[in-house]
């Protein structure tokens, strides 16, 4: 097992969005992004988006439970995977990092599902942590998942 790391709210990762609607593309896109249980066809999501103060940041789950003032075991290798969510949002267009050099070191990307949108349904979702409201997906959510799977998986 992994030791917990010392973090602070100036280690969370800013992003800036490209457009007005990406807020909903990127927090549906990150709910298929995560660790799998295949056996089970589980998902569990490692990142969020987080709107905070006019800023956003992609933050792991347990970066989340830290902001909250709960106990959490976040590890090198939490932030390692955090950071490769981040970069493969940039790299996907959908996000511009505000900080590059804060979203390395990362991970093999073998360490984490990436779910394509088409098989959402086969699969059990599961956040370990909720922001505000979970509400139901929009049409225009979905229509950005899809555009952004044309992107990933070409």
């Amino acid at each position: 097992m992994t030791d917990s790391i010392k973090w602070s709210m100036e280690d969370m990762i800013e992003v800036r969005l490209k457009e007005d609607d990406d807020f909903l593309k990127v927090k549906e896109t990150l709910t298929r992004i995560g660790i799998a249980s295949r056996r089970e066809k589980k998902l569990y999501q490692s990142c969020h988006i987080l709107h905070k103060q006019g800023k956003y940041y992609i933050v792991h789950f347990k970066e989340l439970f830290a902001l909250d003032g709960k106990p959490t075991n976040l590890s090198e290798n939490d932030i390692e995977r955090r950071n490769t969510v981040v970069n493969l949002l940039h790299e996907w267009d959908l996000v511009d990092i505000v900080v590059p050099e804060k979203a390395q070191p990362t991970v093999s990307i073998r360490q984490m599902k990436i779910l394509p949108f088409s098989e959402k349904p086969e699969w059990d979702l599961q956040a370990k942590y909720s922001i505000g409201n979970v509400g139901i997906k929009t049409t225009k959510e979905a229509k950005g998942a899809t555009e952004i799977d044309e992107k990933i998986f070409e």
